[in-house]
């Protein structure tokens, strides 16, 4: 065993010399492109450090005017100008970037698609579109750059509210994903918005169509047969209203309680107020929400007085306690009190009030965008039924109720 001892120690002798000069020649390759960086990158760098980002933008500007193959620093500074709200700076440098015959089709498509953008942040939403759409047409750049061609121009088709486009598009994102469920919020969204803006012009039977493509496209679009019931019910087609909201429950239940006032409306219109009241006060007991009680509780104080209306706040109250449900007990209690405990109840109901109107808000799911009333499309955000139909106010009340539901179950 002895005898191979010396081999062993020149082989590590061996291996240790090339590893010296792979190292040296590393750190020789390193010294050389360090010193072919112009000071202006290292200046740069070092205002960047020293968190001065103006200074560090024209020392990069200067370097790319000293070297014009620094591509890739060139997207960062075009990328930066955008986020600054430099718009213009940043067209130049990605228009200049589109038009170098020299770069790999790849990064020119990246380059299109920076200034599409740009583009679309200065609000020229017609430029950024023939930009998107020539791209598309020409099917350039990578798989990953096309789908996000699409994206963007679905989000300006959007913006302009050009709905069949929007549908179009994203049609066509759900072919190229392969999934027909991919997008199908969005579309029906999209048939929907296309049937207002048809209502509103006289076209009815147009704005039923969407309506229908909405429910082909998503069967659960609530929306769809929430606004179906409407104008249903403004034509005095009550009976075919209640039925088309009726189709809500199986849908979502959730979303009872943004029609409820017009559903009790309906019924009143046909002179069943009473049905009315028993079947929305069935499906509160099932699915408790705030906007769905309120509803109950101004039609019992309407058709049945305010101590009706007290007997049934204090029954709700005991199994879904809210602020809110404090607040409808004081108001009902205020109708029906002697004129000397009025002021002292007045008191404390607006103090309730106050309160519970801060957390009876809607809250967006997704930004966190908080709303007196119910969107369909974030404000903020943008986002599709990104609303839940819930008051903020609701919430621990609604997930005890299920927790309570399944245990019993």
């Amino acid at each position: 065993m002895f005898e191979w001892l010396p081999w062993i120690f020149l082989a590590a002798l061996a291996c240790f010399g090339m590893g010296w000069m792979v190292a040296r020649i590393d750190i020789k390759q390193l010294l050389s492109e360090s010193r072919s960086l112009p000071q202006s990158y290292f200046k740069g760098l070092n205002f960047l450090m020293t968190e001065q980002q103006d200074k560090a933008i024209e020392a990069f500007i200067e370097v790319t005017k000293q070297q014009p193959e620094a591509v890739e620093l060139q997207f960062a500074l075009g990328s930066l100008f955008r986020k600054r709200g430099e718009v213009d700076r940043a067209i130049r440098i990605h228009q200049s970037l589109s038009e170098r015959a020299d770069l790999p089709a790849e990064q020119r498509t990246a380059a299109l698609l920076d200034l599409a953008l740009d583009f679309e942040k200065a609000g020229l939403l017609e430029h950024a579109e023939r930009i998107l759409c020539d791209i598309s047409a020409k099917s350039a750049g990578s798989k990953k750059q096309q789908s996000q061609t699409l994206k963007l121009l679905l989000e300006i088709y959007v913006q302009e509210r050009d709905w069949q486009k929007a549908i179009d598009v994203a049609r066509r994102m759900q072919s190229g994903d392969g999934d027909t469920s991919a997008y199908a919020k969005e579309i029906a969204n999209y048939y929907c918005e296309s049937a207002t803006k048809s209502h509103q012009q006289g076209m009815n039977d147009e704005a039923d169509e969407y309506l229908n493509a909405a429910l082909a496209a998503n069967d659960k679009c609530v929306r769809a047969n929430l606004v179906k019931g409407e104008w249903l019910a403004a034509s005095g087609q009550h009976e075919q209203a209640i039925a088309t909201w009726r189709k809500i429950e199986q849908q979502d239940p959730a979303y009872l309680g943004l029609m409820a006032d017009q559903i009790l409306t309906s019924f009143e219109a046909i002179g069943k107020t009473e049905q009315g009241l028993m079947e929305l006060s069935a499906s509160q007991q099932q699915y408790p929400a705030l906007d769905l009680f309120n509803a109950i509780f101004h039609a019992t104080m309407k058709s049945k007085g305010a101590t009706a209306a007290y007997q049934l706040v204090q029954e709700d109250l005991r199994q879904n306690p809210t602020l809110v449900g404090l607040d409808r007990l004081l108001e009902a209690e205020l109708l029906a009190a002697p004129d000397d405990r009025k002021a002292d109840l007045k008191v404390l109901k607006d103090l309730v009030h106050t309160h519970s109107s801060r957390l009876a808000v809607y809250l967006c799911g997704s930004c966190g965008f908080k709303a007196k009333q119910f969107y369909w499309q974030c404000p903020a955000c943008a986002g599709w039924e990104t609303f839940p139909p819930r008051r903020t106010a609701e919430y621990d009340t609604s997930d005890r109720h299920l927790a309570k539901l399944q245990a019993e179950g």
